[in-house]
């Protein structure tokens, strides 16, 4: 294997002379100094390890998706992978999901012990539930949708096929808070609900953290033992556990995010119904389908485009940071060599990889750099 090394920096340095970024974090945390003022108590206070803020940080998200419990934990991967590991999911055990999300789905299933099972994507870039019950075997113990770019499965279908097979349901609401699917919050459907606060997520912190909501209180008190050590209290453990709490530092930036969460979604869906409306009528391009019932929050803003690497290589030089949000599927992933895939055998996930191309749409996006962007790519099917 390669040495491998810091890939990061160089990517921050080139994307970060874009005028048109998807990084706006210089602008959402222009208020910086309200937050250090907030650090400078935690100095004081010295609870840097499941303090006050992380307290208060859980009982907010409570209120906000209706939830009974939510529970802070140090990222939206391990969110993942501890909802598995407290459902008793581990080795030998099979969880249904889809090949086309990031890989932290898929890696933290393996490193739960369990394998992926892939099912193929629809359109909407979400799993395809009529495909599900062709994937159920023996071992299958639970169902791991992605609520893709903010955008809810069909989890009224998803949610009776669990019921009839007695499967768990695992929600990778990671790209979903504030959306929902009839109504009803994302991540409060199946058994627990998986979120990230990563820096480009809608609700963000100064590095990475996360959180698990659930009604279950069985549930809620196996993930406060396995985020912490599995200690019960200072001096006794339950069980042997992980070192997976949401840091103070990151609770406290997250409180400060949540008082203006509403207006950030609002933000998004309204540069998203923009985009739309001036992406239309562009033969090569396809939005994917908007349904009435479903409140999709624009994580990310993501179409299908024909000849995305040209377009996405002339928007680049055009100023704009247009990112592809996934080139490779999972199941053709080296990581996922021995699990028997090949390419073809998942063609609506393969086309989405080779077509889907993502654009800025974050709330700090003004209206005329959306007419801009929607201009460049008018002008690049038009050859002008």
């Amino acid at each position: 294997m390669n040495k491998i090394e810091n890939y990061l920096p160089e990517q921050y340095r080139e994307t970060g002379k874009l005028p048109i970024n998807h990084n706006y974090l210089s602008e959402q945390f222009a208020d910086y100094p309200k937050i250090l003022e907030k650090f400078a108590v935690l100095l004081k206070r010295g609870d840097y390890t499941l303090g006050e803020a992380v307290d208060q940080f859980e009982e907010r998200i409570q209120k906000l998706t209706g939830a009974k419990h939510a529970i802070g934990v140090g990222s939206g991967t391990d969110a993942i992978m501890l909802s598995l590991i407290a459902a008793d999911i581990g080795p030998g055990d099979e969880v249904i999901t889809t090949p086309f999300t990031f890989f932290a789905t898929i890696g933290a299933i393996a490193t739960s012990g369990a394998k992926p099972v892939f099912v193929d994507a629809g359109y909407d870039y979400n799993i395809d539930v009529s495909k599900i019950e062709g994937a159920i075997t023996s071992n299958t113990k639970a169902i791991l949708p992605v609520h893709w770019g903010g955008c809810a499965c069909k989890m009224d279908e998803l949610m009776a096929i669990a019921k009839q097979r007695q499967l768990a349901v695992i929600e990778d609401s990671c790209h979903g808070i504030l959306a929902s699917y009839k109504g009803k919050p994302l991540g409060t459907f199946g058994l627990t609900g998986c979120f990230s606060m990563h820096p480009l997520k809608n609700l963000n912190v100064w590095g990475d953290g996360g959180y698990i909501i659930t009604e279950s209180d069985e549930m809620a008190d196996k993930l406060r033992l396995l985020r912490n050590h599995g200690l019960m209290n200072r001096n006794e453990v339950a069980v042997w556990a992980y070192n997976s709490r949401l840091d103070t530092l990151q609770a406290i930036v997250a409180n400060h995010l949540l008082d203006k969460i509403a207006n950030i979604t609002q933000s998004r869906i309204r540069n998203a119904n923009l985009y739309d409306q001036l992406l239309g009528g562009i033969d090569q391009i396809i939005i994917p389908p908007r349904k009435e019932h479903i409140k999709q929050v624009y994580h990310i803003y993501v179409i299908r485009a024909e000849n995305r690497d040209e377009l996405q290589s002339f928007l680049m030089k055009q100023g704009i940071d247009a990112k592809v949000h996934y080139p490779l599927p999972m199941h053709l992933q080296p990581a996922s060599s021995d699990y028997g895939y090949s390419k073809g055998d998942f063609p609506v996930a393969e086309e989405l990889c080779d077509s889907v191309l993502s654009l800025p749409v974050h709330e700090f996006i003004t209206e005329e750099q959306i007419q801009f962007v929607a201009d460049a790519i008018r002008k690049f099917y038009n050859g002008s």
